[in-house]
């Protein structure tokens, strides 16, 4: 065991990646840390001067609705003894914050907020895959677009009308499916966008409702016609007849319609692109054991993840590198957007897989109970 004299509470601090601040009851700025020193630079000194009216006048910069501010969220962690998460506005960019209420040894009440520091790098890389793709489909439909105005000026020796018709459907496909993988590119901003900028708690926990699964479930796989899940350039399959439901009357699971049709139109593309034509795919609900949660499992006979990539499934433009899975078009940002938003469902996500049999990944979200009625009225 560690002794106070080998470590001290202020090396613990400042070895943190995190920014702290505490306060104590007084609203005094009693400790801080390296990271937070580096974060905050010379408004630190407002603080320290002023304690915790100048934090949150700093904290609530360009915040506007109330109940987002760091006094309401201090206010919530103080009633509940629980962390709360906030955000702040900083040169440019949404930090992610926490506050939480700290009792000392002999009863005092403490304040400490942390800041995490934000990594950009998947947005980064993200803006970097779309400016390309734009550039790209941009350059490739103008190209399509003049073929097809040349095709229909001059017809082609010995051509008939039927096989120009065919001639420029091609190009109309093409042009399609750049347009469809820009517009898929852009929701996939969107909902990092939500991420980045800390929003995607709140707007989760506002959208959340009573959702009887197998209502939600038919409702799902008949609207799948009226979508384009697969991208234009896969080959054409009847890949409803392949989907098999199997959800229990009267299971209500307490969630985000619109989080829980993205994640499962995720997971049910991963499914049918990564497995052969011919082969089921599973989507089956079931209570957990304990009773508090839903388990939705969506299983394939497909391809399998390698052991050895594992650890890359949910990371960000992460693929494998498996022949059958390469030659399908992907970006490799779907599962690490699902396990963000089932997260903030209060949800947790994971898999099992084995090369050349198969795949389930596996979600659990909250079991609908009545005390959710209350939470979700307080909060509209």
């Amino acid at each position: 065991m560690v002794s106070d004299k080998q470590l001290s509470y202020e090396a613990v601090l400042d070895g943190m990646g995190q920014g702290v601040l505490i306060f104590d009851s007084h609203d005094r700025l009693v400790a801080d840390n390296l990271a937070a020193r580096n974060m905050l630079g010379a408004d630190l000194k407002l603080i320290r001067a002023s304690g915790w009216k100048a934090a949150a006048a700093l904290f609530n910069t360009r915040i506007t609705d109330s109940e987002a501010t760091a006094e309401a969220a201090r206010e919530q962690a103080q009633a509940s003894a629980r962390p709360v998460r906030f955000h702040i506005y900083r040169a440019g960019e949404y930090f992610p914050c926490w506050v939480a209420a700290v009792h000392g040894a002999v009863g005092d009440s403490f304040t400490m907020v942390t800041l995490e520091v934000p990594d950009w790098s998947a947005l980064t890389e993200l803006m970097d895959r779309f400016r390309d793709e734009v550039e790209h489909s941009a350059t490739a439909t103008q190209g399509h677009t003049s073929l097809i105005l040349k095709s229909m000026k001059v017809l082609k020796k010995g051509e008939t009308v039927e096989q120009m018709g065919k001639r420029i459907g091609g190009f109309v496909q093409l042009i399609a499916t750049h347009a469809h993988r820009i517009e898929r590119l852009m929701a996939l901003f969107q909902r990092l966008e939500e991420v980045r900028t800390g929003t995607l708690v709140a707007l989760v926990h506002d959208e959340q409702r009573k959702i009887n699964l197998n209502d939600f479930i038919e409702d799902f796989i008949e609207g799948l016609d009226e979508i384009t899940l697969l991208d234009p350039e896969s080959e054409d399959q009847d890949y409803r007849s392949r989907i098999t439901t199997t959800i229990p009357d009267n299971l209500y699971v307490y969630a985000s319609t619109r989080r829980l049709t993205a994640v499962l139109h995720d997971l049910l593309r991963n499914a049918i692109m990564y497995s052969l034509k011919a082969t089921p795919v599973f989507i089956i609900a079931q209570p957990s054991p304990q009773g508090q949660g839903v388990q939705i499992d969506v299983v394939d006979e497909g391809y399998g993840i390698r052991a050895k990539e594992a650890e890359r499934v949910f990371s960000p433009f992460e693929r494998s590198r498996q022949p059958q899975i390469i030659g399908e078009f992907g970006y490799g940002l779907s599962l690490y957007l699902c396990k963000y938003e089932i997260e903030a469902m209060d949800g947790k996500i994971w898999f099992q897989s084995e090369e050349g049999v198969g795949t389930t990944f596996s979600f659990k979200l909250p079991l609908w109970r009545e005390e959710f009625a209350s939470s979700s009225s307080s909060q509209r």
